[in-house]
């Protein structure tokens, strides 16, 4: 077992039994009992990496920068599946606009990165490819995002609605 910075607890959804970071742990097996994969997770990237900074200086914006911001890394597909739940769950407001748009305050950070097979089996060529979707979110927004999540997956979309552009200055 790997040593984790954060408190966790243990998730079991079908034949998966996972030590999670206890602050993700009721997302990630919400998002299991839905059918959604996800690879990683962390309640706080900051906190989670700050011991880098000694053997890596340049790390420590990044370390700063995700204090208090979780993560969830997906596979692709189910990662837009969960942005999509996650959107439909609620009115398209403040909350909304930070995770469909960059300049939104406190927007969330998501990214698909490209990996090569290579890091995992050295003794192949590389060999790029997008797997991973990464969100990553204030730690503050786990509530919200729970409640819209729940609500997508108990049948009970919200309608699609205007926007409420007021976060970024716009009408």
């Amino acid at each position: 077992m790997i040593d984790n910075v954060h408190p966790t607890r243990t998730v079991h959804v079908g034949t998966r039994v996972v030590e999670i970071d206890e602050l993700l742990a009721p997302l990630i097996e919400t998002l299991w009992g839905a059918g959604l994969d996800t690879w990683t997770c962390c309640q706080d990237a900051g906190e989670s990496n700050v011991s880098w900074v000694e053997r890596l200086p340049h790390m420590a914006d990044y370390v700063e920068r995700r204090r208090g911001w979780a993560f969830v890394d997906f596979p692709i597909d189910d990662g837009l599946r969960f942005l999509d739940l996650v959107a439909q769950g609620g009115p398209r407001d403040a909350f909304y606009l930070r995770t469909a748009h960059w300049a939104a305050p406190d927007a969330w950070d998501v990214k698909i990165k490209p990996m090569d097979r290579a890091l995992f089996e050295p003794a192949q060529p590389s060999s790029f490819g997008l797997r991973l979707l990464q969100v990553c979110f204030p730690v503050t927004d786990l509530p919200e995002l729970e409640a819209r999540l729940a609500r997508s997956l108990a049948g009970d979309p919200v309608p699609p609605g205007p926007i409420d552009r007021s976060s970024l200055n716009q009408d």
